[in-house]
C-alpha cells in the first residue's frame, strides 16, 4: 500500500463522526451498520438531508433513538459518517504511471457503490451549501481521497510525466468534477459509461502532459 493510501485509510478509519464518540459500553458493529445503511437508504430514496429525522433512521434501522445518540451527537454527524462509510476502501494504486493511477481512482467512483454515492450526494448538496459545519465535516471525509489524487499528480510532476507548472488544485477539479456530475446526472450529457474513466483522464492529460 502506498504512503498516501495508508494515510487516507487511517484518516477514514477515524473520521469526524468517530472522533466525537464518547467512551461507554462496547460498540455493536451490527447496530452501527444498520444505522448507517438506514441513512443511506433514506437518502437514496430521494429524501433530503433536512427531511430525514433521527426517529426515521431509528425506525428503519430497527433500533431505538438512544442507540443512535450514544454513537452520534447529532443528525449531521450521523449523515457525514454514513457518507464516509459508503465510500469504502481506497483502491490500490500500481504506481507505474500517472495515467494508470488516475484511471484507477476515477473508475472506483464509477462502480455501483460510486453511483449510489452520487445519488446520496445530490440529496446532501442543499444542506452542504447552507450548513458550514456540515460542509466542514463532509470535507473531512472526502479530503483524504482527494489527497491521494494530489499525490499522484505531484509524483507526475517530479517524474516529468506532467508539466512542471501544473496547477494541482485546478487539475483535481477538472478530474473530479465531470465524474461527480456524471454520477448525479447520468442522463446529461449522454456520454457512454464504457471507457468513461479512460476518456476523461486522457482528455485532461492532453493539457497536463509535457
Amino acid at each position: 500500500m502506498t504512503t498516501a493510501n495508508a494515510a487516507a485509510e487511517e484518516s477514514a478509519a477515524t473520521g469526524p463522526g468517530q472522533e466525537r464518540k464518547a467512551p461507554g459500553r462496547p460498540r455493536n458493529a451490527q447496530a452501527d451498520e444498520a444505522i448507517l445503511e438506514a441513512v443511506l437508504a433514506l437518502l437514496s430514496d430521494g429524501q433530503s438531508a433536512a427531511a430525514i429525522s433521527v426517529e426515521a433512521v431509528a425506525a428503519k434501522a430497527g433500533v431505538g433513538k438512544a442507540t443512535i445518540y450514544r454513537r452520534w451527537p447529532n443528525k449531521e454527524a450521523l449523515l457525514v459518517d454514513a457518507v464516509g462509510a459508503m465510500k469504502g476502501p481506497l483502491p490500490e494504486l500500481a504506481g507505474h504511471s500517472v495515467r494508470e493511477d488516475l484511471i484507477t481512482l476515477i473508475a472506483a467512483g464509477r462502480s455501483p457503490l460510486g453511483q449510489r454515492y452520487g445519488k446520496v450526494t445530490a440529496c446532501l448538496l442543499p444542506e452542504l451549501i447552507r450548513d458550514d459545519e456540515l460542509a466542514r465535516m463532509y470535507r473531512a471525509v472526502i479530503e483524504p481521497r482527494r489527497e491521494v489524487m494530489r499525490q499522484v499528480l505531484r509524483r507526475g510532476i517530479e517524474s516529468g510525466e506532467l508539466r512542471p507548472d501544473l496547477d494541482v488544485e485546478l487539475s483535481l477539479l477538472m478530474l473530479n468534477g465531470p465524474s461527480m456530475v456524471r454520477s448525479m446526472m447520468p442522463w446529461s450529457p449522454p456520454v457512454p459509461v464504457e471507457g468513461f474513466a479512460e476518456k476523461l483522464v486522457d482528455a485532461v492529460l492532453r493539457g497536463m502532459a509535457v
